[in-house]
């Protein structure tokens, strides 16, 4: 079924709307879960989650792209669900590695959250993003947004391991130069 065809669905309430999503993108949101969580049945519970997510969020929202809209509800409930876990104790995994390498570019004397909104860091990543080239846009988004491990990156894209954590690693000094540049973070 056509992805309008299930926002159509969903805007009718009707719940053929659930199972069409889970039969075209259940696997793609529990391999987005399952990669922060790594917990078979802590992510497949953030997959129903998602289906209830976009039942609650469609209408009023009407997503342009239906894939990427669900993605983002399985992250978010996925990072949710990992800091809840990790509140009890520090979790293993994609995660943890990911999260540690992004701290090499925020890090800095003060907290980067006192002195920007979240949200705005975001958008200055987001735009970040958009200056690399295609292939490095694709394995920095692989890498810090689907949390895909380097090895799942390197055969994506048909390179070396080593290859990929060069490429992530200069990626990342970049971005910690754009950030300095913008304000975001001190040295």
């Amino acid at each position: 079924m056509e992805d309008n065809q299930i926002l159509e669905l969903y805007w009718q309430k009707n719940e053929d709307a659930i199972k069409e999503s889970n039969s075209k993108y259940g696997a793609y949101c529990f391999k987005i879960a399952n990669n922060i969580l790594c917990n078979q049945e802590d992510s497949e519970e953030c997959v129903n989650d998602t289906w209830l997510n976009a039942w609650n969020a469609i209408p009023p929202q009407k997503p342009k792209r239906l894939r990427i809209f669900l993605a983002k509800i399985t992250r978010n409930l996925a990072f949710n669900r990992f800091n809840a876990r990790s509140a009890k104790k520090r979790g293993s995994g994609e995660l943890v590695l990911v999260l540690d390498e992004l701290a090499e570019c925020l890090s800095s004397e003060s907290n980067v959250e006192n002195e920007c909104e979240t949200k705005e860091l975001g958008q200055y990543i987001r735009l970040f993003v958009r200056t690399l080239s295609e292939r490095d846009s694709n394995v920095f988004v692989r890498r810090y947004f689907f949390t895909d491990s380097v090895k799942e990156i390197s055969t994506r894209y048909g390179l070396t391991e080593n290859n990929i954590m060069v490429i992530l690693s200069r990626i990342r000094k970049k971005l910690k130069i754009y950030l300095i540049e913008e304000g975001l973070i001190n040295e």
